[in-house]
């Protein structure tokens, strides 16, 4: 008997050894077989997560983690711990160099999410194209997975519509204004924090209607949509939808500039006077052309000799 089949149980071994009658249907198959066998038992392993071999240190040149168990020869990193970022003892890189990278207590993050992938769920009957489109729908539908602190619309190459669509997000793309507005819809971007975000999954809040953004600026036509009561003040509509909280309105100069500006189809954009830029600093060129003409007479006092 070959050594190969020494190792085996010993029915098993008189199965494979027992030659297959001549008379036998499977006689044409016998060398086949026999040699079929001894090539798959030859080549029997585990699935390659199924033994993680633990590293022995320490025992013996043979493991290859002997002797020095992999630390080397002598210094501070074999005899002990060396804390992080450990330069010898001199000045630290972190204060000659500076710290660089990470992000900061404003840093925030958006959820991205393209047309194409709207139109895939509408497609799918998962989400209704009649109804704004905010960031509700989107997470109730698993079109995102994690609001974060709002929602982001990309356009890209492929981002034609089929039909128009009305949404309220974070932000969004000149790309993607440019592609929903094409289709015959429209765009508004909304000012939304984590804590409101979750008054919003909660049915607690509404998606869009503040005090800022009143009937004259654009919510009037998706309310509509909503069946709202004739009456669009906030309280109303609160008590109608029974909602709990109101949504914040944004407090950082760089928020307000951005939901100001007409090109990102902000919520504020409304309050804007003629020739004014959304800038809260800087004067737009317009503004500042129209002024440029306008020469301030200069008033002295009675009591002024010269």
């Amino acid at each position: 008997m070959t050594p190969r089949l020494m190792g085996l149980p010993m029915q098993l071994r008189q199965f494979i050894a027992k030659p297959i009658a001549q008379s036998s249907p499977l006689a044409f198959l016998a060398p086949q077989f026999q040699s079929r066998s001894a090539h798959i038992l030859s080549s029997i392993s585990d699935n390659p997560s199924a033994y993680n071999k633990r590293i022995r240190r320490g025992r013996g040149p043979a493991s290859g983690k002997g002797k020095t168990s992999g630390r080397g020869h002598k210094g501070q990193g074999q005899h002990g711990k060396v804390p992080a970022g450990f330069n010898g003892g001199q000045t630290k890189d972190i204060i000659v160099h500076g710290e660089r990278g990470g992000t900061t207590e404003l840093h925030t993050e958006y959820a991205p999410v393209n047309l194409s992938r709207i139109q895939e769920w509408i497609d799918q009957g998962r989400i209704d194209p009649a109804r704004p489109i905010t960031i509700r729908e989107l997470t109730h539908s698993r079109c995102i997975h994690q609001s974060k602190d709002g929602v982001k619309i990309l356009g890209g190459p492929d981002s034609a519509l089929k039909q128009p669509i009305h949404l309220v997000v974070s932000r969004a793309s000149a790309s993607a204004i440019s592609a929903i507005e094409a289709a015959g819809g429209s765009v508004a971007t909304r000012f939304y924090t984590r804590q409101s975000i979750r008054h919003i999954l909660r049915m607690e809040s509404h998606t869009f209607i503040s005090m800022a953004w009143s009937a004259e600026s654009g919510s009037k036509e998706l309310l509509k949509a909503e069946k709202a009561p004739e009456d669009l003040s906030e309280s109303n509509i609160m008590k109608a939808f029974g909602l709990r909280y109101r949504l914040p309105d944004p407090t950082r100069r760089r928020d307000v500039e951005y939901y100001r500006d007409p090109a990102h189809r902000g919520y504020l954009s409304h309050l804007l006077k003629p020739m004014e830029g959304p800038s809260l600093f800087f004067r737009s060129p317009e503004e500042r052309k129209s002024t440029a003409g306008v020469k301030k007479e200069k008033v002295l006092p009675e009591n002024r000799l010269w």
